[in-house]
């Protein structure tokens, strides 16, 4: 992460400096001066909550003279970047802590105005937890501005689970609350809107499956060329997870199979290290059938326990009688994401929902 961290830097704050300073000359600017030699052995987040209340500490204290200075800052060209996220979050603040009326309602209008030069994805999160339905009647707006930046910012920012965002826990709890914007965006014609969609669908998918389910398929029933991969995208966490209604609606329909047992290149594998195995299918039925297939790696954890990650690995056709060789080579190394202990893990194979053992191996660290 410390690349990342790197996104805001002096540089950056200087940069941002500068242009509030020719939007609005009176006072200086001082805090976020002094902001720019804090930032060392701070994380991304941390550093962009330095500079916004550096921001917050020069500005007056209303809602109307920050927006109306972050405006005049949008006329110049080098108000873009990574500058715009604490930029974003002061003028959240700003309007979460006015009276008066409408700055709510302007604040999503001055996110949407800057959401094009980085993202507001993120500050938006805290005007969507302090009122989301008014938050949404002006968001749902926003799916047909013409600007694509401004309609993704009303699918990413809305997601349930948005990465290193704040949780709205209201949206995860009302599912409904979201899906008329994810009903108007899925057939939009640029590619990362499409793209903010299906991730927002799968997140909705922890929470209601269901109905995840049955919103892909009133898609699936009006669909642009591009809907069938939007769905696909969207159900891929119910499809790891064998959700009986997500494999049906994309044709992996319950199959008459013979899988014969796994044969794996090794029993132990020392880290860092792969470990190789493959088997063979057999459609055993009359009819030609698609495969949803998978493999599961069960993992120990440090507490002796095993818990399993589904991992996709092929989505053949097999005709009638026919037989079929698969295998796969899986990597094995220690990541911040994942750390692996000492000991006995077991594979699986998961083939349209159905678990087929595969097999164990140890690991060596």
């Amino acid at each position: 992460m410390g690349v990342m961290n790197e996104l805001i830097n002096p540089a950056v704050v200087g940069s941002l400096r500068r242009v509030l300073t020719a939007a609005s000359p009176v006072g200086g600017w001082p805090q976020l001066a002094e902001a720019a030699g804090r930032l060392d052995g701070l994380s991304l987040r941390e550093r962009t909550d330095v500079v916004s209340l550096a921001l917050l500490a020069d500005l007056p204290q209303d809602y109307a003279t920050a927006a109306a200075t972050f405006r005049r800052a949008a006329e110049h060209t080098e108000f873009t970047g990574w500058m715009i996220w604490p930029v974003t979050e002061a003028a959240v603040t700003r309007a979460l802590c006015s009276g008066t009326p409408g700055d709510f309602e302007d604040c999503l209008r001055l996110l949407a105005e800057l959401t094009p030069r980085l993202t507001a994805e993120f500050a938006i999160r805290r005007l969507l937890a302090a009122d989301l339905d008014r938050a949404l009647a002006v968001v749902q707006g926003w799916t047909s501005h013409p600007d694509w930046h401004v309609r993704r910012l009303a699918s990413e920012g809305t997601r349930p689970y948005l990465p290193w965002a704040v949780r709205v826990p209201e949206i995860s709890a009302r599912a409904a609350a979201t899906l008329p914007i994810l009903d108007a965006l899925y057939r939009d014609p640029q590619e990362d809107v499409r793209r903010s969609v299906s991730n927002h669908l799968n997140d909705l998918a922890r929470h209601a499956p269901d109905r995840v389910v049955a919103t892909a398929a009133a898609w699936l029933g009006a669909p642009d060329a591009n809907t069938p991969r939007v769905v696909r995208h969207g159900l891929r966490t119910l499809l790891k997870n064998a959700h009986p209604g997500a494999l049906a609606l994309l044709g992996f329909a319950p199959a008459s199979l013979a899988v014969t047992p796994a044969r794996l290149d090794r029993t132990a594998v020392e880290l860092p290290g792969e470990l190789g195995f493959e088997f063979e299918i057999t459609n055993t039925g009359p009819a030609e059938t698609r495969l949803a297939l998978d493999y599961v790696v069960h993992f120990r954890k440090a507490n002796g326990t095993l818990a399993e990650k589904v991992f996709k690995l092929a989505t053949p056709v097999l005709g009638p009688g026919e037989c079929r060789k698969f295998s796969k080579r899986h990597a094995f190394r220690q990541m911040t994401t994942r750390v692996h202990h000492a000991g006995n893990h077991v594979l699986e194979l998961q083939i349209n929902g159905v678990r087929y053992p595969a097999g164990s191996f140890t690991i060596l660290t």
